[in-house]
């Protein structure tokens, strides 16, 4: 099994990279999270990688961090997920974000990643809870629903989990929802 790739970056073409180690290119199909965060051709690059060996081909996936690989393997791994529609998945969703999906069971938040549909997403949801996002609750800043209502508003809204509950910090703790993302609002920009 290859576990690892250390080598030069040959060519990129989302989402397969070339990556060269010691003269041998391996082409390798990585999350686009990988993809935007690796160097420019020519340098140097490290990946974790997941060798998959099919009748009709032997294909290599590349990761920069062991909770990806993790979390491709443990997504190969449901009936109906191949390598292609996992890759997909963290290509649409962090690992922090597909881990809250799974923790707070957001069945649209995975259907907006392409090639999921609600039947698929629902199966997901079932077969990964306990074992992806148990450890992810609701930040502790989340003292009620309508402060979970506007984080989940900001995040959708294109801003970090981060950033967004930093913004709910600095809310009174009665506001409602449609004030308190107007205020969060105020606060992020």
């Amino acid at each position: 099994m290859i576990g690892r790739l250390s080598g030069v970056i040959a060519e990129k073409s989302p989402p397969q990279i070339v990556i060269d180690v010691a003269g041998v290119g391996y082409e390798v199909d990585v999350p686009m999270s990988t993809f935007f965060n690796l160097g420019s051709l020519g340098e140097r690059a490290v990946l974790l990688t997941h060798l998959t060996v099919r009748e009709d081909a032997h294909q290599l996936f590349g990761f920069l961090t062991h909770e990806e690989r993790a979390t491709f393997r443990m997504l190969i791994k449901i009936s109906g997920v191949g390598p292609k529609m996992a890759l997909g998945l963290l290509s649409g969703l962090s690992v922090p974000e597909l881990a809250q999906a799974v923790s707070r069971q957001e069945t649209g938040r995975l259907t907006k990643v392409p090639g999921i549909g609600k039947k698929t997403a629902e199966r997901l949801l079932l077969e990964l809870k306990g074992k992806l996002g148990a450890d992810l609750a609701l930040p502790a800043t989340v003292a009620n629903d309508a402060q979970a209502d506007i984080l989940q508003a900001l995040v959708a809204l294109g801003y970090s989990e981060k950033d967004a509950a930093a913004a709910l910090k600095a809310l009174p703790p009665d506001v409602g929802v449609s004030d308190g993302i107007k205020l969060a609002l105020k606060k992020l920009s």
